[in-house]
């Protein structure tokens, strides 16, 4: 339980950053979105229908999508 109390809580801190960063930095050089700390026991999810169905990268304005902003308030 703590390893995913902790991995969410690195998540959100790496979230915070990179919204910071890209709210201060100039459009043609916005950073990467933070890739999420795996978790114990994650490679066995199967992905499901509500997965595919919402974008995994922002929008190509720079601003986060509906799976970004999800995972960020988690």
């Amino acid at each position: 339980m703590t390893d995913h109390l902790l991995a969410a809580a690195v998540d959100h801190l790496a979230a915070a950053n990179w919204m910071f960063a890209a709210v201060n930095s100039d459009e043609n050089d916005q950073p990467d979105p933070p890739a999420p700390v795996p978790r114990p026991g994650d490679g066995s999810r199967e992905p499901t229908d509500t997965d595919a169905a919402v974008p995994e990268r922002g929008h190509e304005d720079g601003s986060p999508s509906a799976r970004e902003l999800a995972r960020f308030f988690g």
